[in-house]
């Protein structure tokens, strides 16, 4: 046990602040403190004293330097049981600190409030990370305490320890510490990274919030978290049990995917991460209705996202299937009441989701393999006819759906697709022909469509045979990327055939 006879509190955020000194003042503990925290402490009527009478030294630089005082330092490192360290602090006229109570400058704050360069840079605190770094070295003697939330963890230990503290509470104090101090420096170096556009610097570090821990991993026998780098995924579950790490699996793939169509538009089903059926049909019902008919197999356990509020009509079909997870732009009061009849089923608001500057993490061992995200925006320059059949706009409209979506499915990925909507999807295969073939008997087992069918596929087709089987299936127009040594073939054989073949001028594998 460590007694503490002496304290220095130096906080941003000065809440909760009252109970904690009242704690002090009980236990008869000293209070250092500067700046706004003294002016509160004194408006709250406690004593304190200030850190410029403390250290003899006035604050100077406009504040910049206040508490980086050998007193200051010297009082929270120094070992109580060390002869030198006592000597030192007997010679210079200097006393032990025992208590650190520091929050930081708000500079993640400061960024979603201002992009001012000048007001960001004052805003990067010096003096109270190095206070806590210094408590959190010294935890053997030394309490540190860095966020409003452990306020009234300390005063049940005063209070249980006579105003001392325990060696394990200490340690604990500390080990939070570190990871505070770690935290609050990697997001004003992801700040610069950004402001100088350098997405990969030679050294990476990252900078999160653990959101929640589910059950358990991708299966019973593996631990899993997830973080974010906001304290919120903004995303509202507003029923159902814990989400599971498949569902948020599956709830980031079926974003991804309805964040990318029209906004307002679209319902797309999940299962597993690939897409089995997706649809940009204006109306709500007949989208699902569309999306469904694609796999209905699949989406049963599947999870569906709605790009839409979600109302009592669509909800009555929900309710017909099985699924893990509805997610929707909202749900009106007669949906919910229909929906919440299921007590399992996750409902998901993901009206304030949005995507933004973001890195795609392959991890393996002790390794991070990361990239961006492919979220480009195709418009008709992304593209090129090179068949002798031109594609009417309803056709090019249904190539570049399929084509968007393609790039969300397993690579080797081919999607078939007419009237906005997929109708044959084959995903995840070493062959390209294999996946050619699984989305010809998806299409053939549950679609019984007149309308002309369109095939894309996720990268160009190293030999005919794939496209020459899409087209024997029925397909009439084919969208792939260019920079095969046979692409002179494929072109031959789409002018042979009457095939409609469009080019992309990009590749979108995702592995």
């Amino acid at each position: 046990m460590k007694k503490i006879k002496t304290a220095l509190i130096s906080v941003s955020d000065k809440k909760n602040l009252k109970p904690l000194l009242t704690s002090l003042k009980k236990n008869n503990i000293k209070i250092i403190s500067s700046g706004g925290t003294y002016k509160e402490i004194k408006k709250l009527k406690f004593q304190c004293l200030e850190v410029s009478e403390f250290t003899d030294s006035p604050e100077i630089l406009e504040g910049r330097v206040k508490t980086l005082h050998p007193k200051i330092h010297a009082g929270i490192l120094n070992k109580r049981n060390n002869k030198v360290h006592l000597k030192n602090l007997k010679d210079n006229n200097f006393e032990n600190i025992d208590l650190v109570v520091v929050n930081f400058y708000p500079f993640e704050e400061t960024l979603k409030n201002t992009n001012n360069h000048n007001k960001i840079i004052e805003n990067i605190d010096v003096g109270g990370p190095t206070m806590v770094r210094s408590a959190a070295k010294n935890y053997q003697d030394v309490t540190v305490i860095t966020s409003s939330n452990q306020y009234e963890e300390l005063i049940d230990e005063l209070r249980e320890n006579i105003g001392s503290t325990s060696l394990r509470f200490r340690e604990k104090l500390s080990r939070i510490a570190f990871t505070e101090t770690a935290y609050y420096d990697s997001v004003i170096s992801d700040y610069f990274n950004k402001k100088n556009n350098i997405i990969f610097p030679k050294k990476k570090v990252f900078h999160t919030n653990l959101i929640a821990t589910p059950r358990y991993g991708e299966n019973p026998h593996q631990e899993s978290g997830i973080y974010s780098k906001n304290s919120s995924l903004n995303l509202n579950q507003i029923h159902g049990k814990q989400l599971s790490y498949n569902n948020y699996n599956d709830i980031f793939s079926a974003l991804t995917i309805s964040k990318s169509l029209p906004k307002n538009i679209g319902t797309v089903i999940v299962k597993h991460a690939n897409p089995c059926g997706v649809s940009i049909n204006t109306n709500p019902l007949i989208s699902y209705k569309s999306a469904l008919a694609c796999d209905p197999i699949s989406a049963f356990g599947g999870i569906v996202s709605c790009n839409f509020k979600i109302k009592k009509n669509l909800a009555s079909e929900l309710n017909k299937l099985f699924l893990e997870v509805i997610i929707a732009n909202g749900f009106d009061k007669d949906a919910l009441k229909l929906l919440k009849k299921k007590k399992n089923l996750r409902l998901i608001d993901a009206t304030n989701y949005s995507f933004k500057e973001i890195l795609r993490f392959v991890s393996s061992n002790e390794e991070l393999l990361i990239q961006t995200e492919d979220l480009k925006k195709f418009s008709k320059k992304d593209f090129k006819i090179v068949s002798k059949k031109k594609p009417t706009s309803k056709q090019m409209k249904d190539l570049i759906f399929a084509f968007n979506i393609c790039r969300y499915v397993k690579s080797n990925a081919i999607v078939l697709a007419a009237n906005g909507a997929t109708a044959g999807i084959g995903s995840g295969q070493p062959s390209r022909l294999d996946s050619c073939q699984i989305a010809i008997n998806k299409m053939n087992k549950f679609m019984n469509t007149n309308n002309e069918i369109v095939a894309a596929s996720d990268a160009f087709f190293p030999f005919v045979d794939g496209i020459e089987k899409l087209v024997q299936s029925g397909v009439t127009a084919v969208i792939q990327p260019s920079g095969s040594i046979r692409d002179k073939e494929i072109i031959k054989f789409a002018n042979e055939t009457g095939t409609i073949l469009v080019f992309s001028r990009t590749r979108h594998f995702r592995h």
